[in-house]
């Protein structure tokens, strides 16, 4: 169906009125999700409909064949740029985007390995039986009890945040009589185009070493230099190399480049003066997804070419031996592979003051309507977080009424409870509809939450026309469990 419908004035600038209300933007969507005869809304044949009556909403739904072939293609992809440089790629799936024992085992299944930030994230990849050489840790306020739980699954890497941690975890494996395996993480001062709260490579934020000059008490040494020098001291500690991580949700390939660029030139310093070797270079993830429309990600073969032409020219003009490259794509695999189906409940319609403009002198007011759903901030705080924008579409059936700029709002006692900022649905949509949010694989379950005391819904993966639960959702029961009760006086 054909939409000529005007854009709203309150519509942001980016947001256009779509041609067609039932279709189905590739680039937000796993592969396999589609709309069947019935102009319902399917994922590998299975309709959200029956998703509904079996799992009930809202629901995490996961095509577990698309997240396995986004890990198998970053695998291939990287392997295949870097093969002449360091003979391939270690790629470390970032589990705090989502994990679950399911997940984990996909990880390894795809020759994957996994990268976790705290001793939580250690016991699922435990229960998962992933072989501790192939995990990493990071945080950068790691407990002693995380440490002795890295050194007791003997894990390939403690990725170190700080001097302090750095002493740490030299004490601690020094008490146990181990030697512990390290990488650095550094801070380079790259920008980021990103929101504030997910760049993480310029100075003024909590992760890593500087690379500034004069930044500790050791005059002319920058922290990161600082960390290297100490490192080598430590009888109880493996350097392993350095690692970096600009930031999240990126499009832009230069500040990729550069971080690369600057790491190895450090890298290579930092061998001659304390005649070391530092034999892997980890370049961290930060790939953006789409989310709406305009959104537009790079193929993960576009991104490893153009990051190994960065690492085989530097390492060639300053004549060093090319570090063993890693990464850490987290929500480049999981994001796109699941979507969030909601059912909608109450309606209004607002009247909204819009600047003038297009011949109108005054101030002239327009409509929003707001669709309310049956979850909200407590399985999606992205938005309310990070202003993050994303797009919904009407799931249970196909419609051709006119488009209606809508605001998708959740059921918390919030104001800021909202979903979808933003989006042009059809005019018909009311109670006992479904809505699909799609890319809410990365940072939705895994940052929910029981506000209100809302239950956390389940995650669902569909694969070969079969759905079942890989994260159970939560009851009342089991928000009640842990509270103690009345205590007798």
């Amino acid at each position: 169906m054909q939409n000529n419908a005007p854009a709203s004035p309150l519509a942001p600038e980016w947001l256009a009125v779509p041609e067609d209300l039932n279709a189905l933007h590739a680039p937000m969507w796993a592969e396999g999700v589609r709309r069947n005869d019935d102009g319902e809304l399917a994922i590998d044949g299975v309709p959200v409909s029956e998703l509904k009556a079996q799992f009930g909403t809202p629901l995490f739904v996961m095509s577990e064949g698309d997240f396995r072939a986004r890990a198998r293609s970053f695998k291939h992809a990287f392997d295949e740029a870097f093969e002449d440089i360091c003979g391939g790629v270690d790629v470390y799936y970032a589990g705090k985007s989502f994990l679950c024992t399911a997940v984990a085992a996909w990880v390894a299944e795809e020759g994957l390995r996994l990268d976790t930030c705290s001793g939580g994230e250690l016991a699922v990849a435990a229960r998962a039986g992933i072989d501790g050489a192939h995990l990493g840790l990071h945080g950068n306020n790691k407990s002693d009890a995380e440490i002795n739980r890295a050194l007791d699954m003997k894990l390939g890497r403690i990725v170190v945040d700080s001097l302090d941690e750095l002493e740490r975890v030299a004490k601690i494996a020094s008490g146990r009589g181990e030697t512990a395996k390290v990488m650095l993480r550094l801070t380079p001062g790259v920008h980021a185009h990103t929101h504030e709260f997910i760049a993480t490579a310029h100075e003024d934020q909590k992760f890593g070493l500087s690379m500034a000059g004069d930044t500790t008490e050791s005059a002319g040494l920058s922290a990161a230099e600082e960390a290297v020098a100490a490192a080598t001291l430590y009888s109880n500690v493996e350097l392993l190399g350095l690692h970096c991580h600009i930031g999240s949700q990126i499009f832009e390939p230069d500040g990729f480049a550069l971080a690369a660029e600057k790491l190895l030139r450090f890298l290579a310093a930092m061998q001659a003066k304390y005649s070391i070797v530092l034999p892997e270079l980890d370049l961290g993830g930060g790939y953006g997804i789409a989310y709406t429309p305009v959104d537009t990600p790079r193929p993960p073969a576009e991104i490893a070419q153009a990051m190994a032409a960065v690492v085989r020219s530097t390492c060639a003009g300053l004549g060093i031996t090319p570090p063993r490259i890693s990464i850490e794509p987290g929500r480049a695999i999981v994001g796109t592979s699941t979507f969030t189906l909601y059912e909608v409940g109450t309606l209004k319609t607002v009247r909204v003051d819009a600047p003038a403009g297009a011949g109108a002198k005054e101030n002239v007011t327009f409509p929003r309507r707001y669709v309310s759903v049956d979850g909200g901030m407590s399985d999606n705080a992205r938005p309310v977080l990070y202003d993050a924008d994303y797009s919904a579409i009407l799931a249970s059936r196909a419609s051709g009424a006119a488009p209606e700029l809508s605001r998708v709002v959740g059921k918390h006692c919030e104001s800021g409870d909202i979903v979808v900022r933003d989006v042009y649905l059809p005019e018909d949509v009311a109670a006992g509809d479904l809505l699909a949010v799609p890319g809410t694989g990365a940072y939705c379950w895994a940052l929910s939450s029981n506000y209100n005391y809302l239950a956390r819904p389940g995650v669902v993966a569909v694969r070969n026309g079969s759905a079942r639960l890989i994260v159970r959702g939560e009851t009342e029961e089991d928000l009640l469990n842990r509270d103690m009760g009345v205590a007798n006086v």
